[in-house]
């Protein structure tokens, strides 16, 4: 997993919790890495798992709101990042049509060694999408929190159902209803 996601991660505890939280939930964790992160590294996927289970621990959030929360925050930080890519489009619909054809042959540019979920588009019209979530991670509701803030940019709204088709959410259907 890519540094700049524990980076991000981390400045938002920061941000929300405090320091001395960021300090407990490194603590908690047995990290390879020791809790040292560049945006450029590449960090094993269960240091992130650990830093979300103790914060979840440690604020009564679940992880699932907690992955809601940083997606929010991680969309901001693309949307700062990347104006380029983001003006590109003028509705979110096709935005998020695009992602496995062109958002992530962008992101393959920038980190080729990237380990990105894959998106599936099972039906798309002017007002709807359904996609399919792959990935060997579950981390859906990171999804759903930057789709969210993807109709929130485009000063939209829609109802976005989750459907899990393996139970431990590493295949999700997304059925996105544009309001």
């Amino acid at each position: 997993m890519k540094g700049i996601v524990f980076t991000e991660f981390l400045d938002l505890v920061e941000h929300k919790f405090g320091l001395e939280m960021v300090d407990t939930i490194i603590s908690q964790s047995e990290l390879e890495s020791e809790g040292i992160y560049t945006a450029v590294g590449t960090y094993k996927f269960s240091e992130m798992l650990q830093l979300l289970k103790n914060l979840s621990t440690n604020t009564n959030i679940s992880i699932d709101d907690l992955l809601l929360v940083y997606a929010e925050h991680f969309f901001s930080v693309l949307k700062e990042s990347y104006p380029d890519l983001m003006s590109m489009y003028k509705d979110p619909i096709d935005m998020l049509a695009s992602i496995e054809n062109h958002i992530h042959v962008e992101v393959r540019k920038i980190y080729p060694d990237a380990e990105l979920p894959t998106f599936v588009v099972e039906e798309k019209t002017n007002n709807s999408l359904i996609m399919v979530y792959k990935s060997n991670r579950a981390m859906h509701h990171f999804g759903l929190g930057l789709m969210n803030k993807t109709f929130e940019h485009f000063n939209s709204t829609a109802s976005i159902v989750l459907e899990k088709i393996k139970e431990d959410g590493t295949e999700v259907k997304f059925i996105i209803n544009k309001n």
